[in-house]
């Protein structure tokens, strides 16, 4: 029996957004991991965010994307009742309360990383080997300094140590967590310009009036806003690891899909408003 291509198309959809799924469990990992680190006597409930933004910022972006999906494709507009759409909207604001708080936390993290002092007396990681000394070798990744590793490490003879933490870096590796740092506060603000935008979009769309000079403004804004989402996956998969890389391909996917369903959804729109002057104007319907 043949496939469609609507349902291809649904079936390739789904797909992203399970794999998103995955992803909010594998930022859980590697963040429960760089937690024991940063925080060895346990994430204070004051600092979750901090430890778990990328977590919970995921987790919260999987909801409003399920909403947005909702509200675009799933539900035709018969069912977008009163009582239905307000539903939608409590549970956006719920996600974007989460969203803002994980913002923050990507500026706090900033922080957090930002504050290293010279680890006097050090010039050779493999000194180390006995002492449970930890290296920064990217931004929440850290690997434990053994005989084995310490060599192929780090081959400066001078680090840096971060606040409160046994872990070391040395000066490049400092820069380039730095940099990767404020790339998820960029990417994350970003993100937030993506929503604003959406929504405006998809409220102009209930209404009719997704038209004309407001579309042509949407999409220009859209086009630069993508541009600058796509040099910041592009960064992480050059300086970054896979699954920062991986997850922002993801996102950009999962958004083109959303912005497809509103570009549908205005083409129906448009198709029922012909047939309906067609109707009044006592013209036979086509068919």
């Amino acid at each position: 029996m043949a496939i469609s291509r609507h349902h291809l198309f649904t079936l390739f959809k789904y797909s992203v957004y399970a794999a998103v799924i995955l992803n909010v469990y594998l930022f859980f990992v590697e963040e429960w991991t760089a937690s024991l680190l940063q925080y060895p006597d346990g994430v204070p409930a004051g600092s979750l965010v901090e430890a778990y933004a990328a977590t919970i910022d995921t987790a919260a972006w999987l909801i409003l994307i399920l909403m947005f999906e909702t509200e675009t494709s799933i539900l035709s507009h018969e069912h977008l009742t009163r009582p239905v759409v307000w539903s939608l909207h409590v549970l956006r604001v719920f996600s974007y309360g989460f969203i803002v708080y994980a913002f923050y936390g990507y500026i706090v993290n900033v922080q957090v990383v930002s504050q290293v002092d010279l680890a006097a007396g050090i010039t050779n990681l493999c000194d180390l080997v006995s002492d449970n000394w930890s290296y920064a070798v990217i931004l929440d990744q850290y690997e434990l300094i053994t005989s084995e590793n310490c060599a192929s490490l780090s081959d400066a003879r001078r680090f840096y140590q971060y606040s409160g933490m046994q872990v070391l870096v040395d000066q490049p590796g400092h820069t380039d967590i730095l940099r990767l740092a404020w790339v998820d506060v960029i990417n994350a603000g970003v993100w937030l310009l993506v929503v604003l935008n959406l929504e405006i979009d998809v409220r102009l769309q209930e209404h009719g009036k997704f038209d004309g000079l407001v579309l042509t403004i949407s999409n220009i804004s859209k086009f630069f806003i993508y541009a600058v989402l796509l040099l910041a996956a592009v960064y992480w998969g050059i300086k970054g690891d896979f699954l920062d890389f991986w997850d922002a391909f993801l996102w950009l996917l999962a958004f083109v899909l959303i912005e497809m369903n509103v570009f549908n959804w205005r083409k129906e729109s448009l198709h029922d408003r012909e047939i309906v002057t067609l109707d009044k104007s006592g013209q036979p319907q086509p068919g």
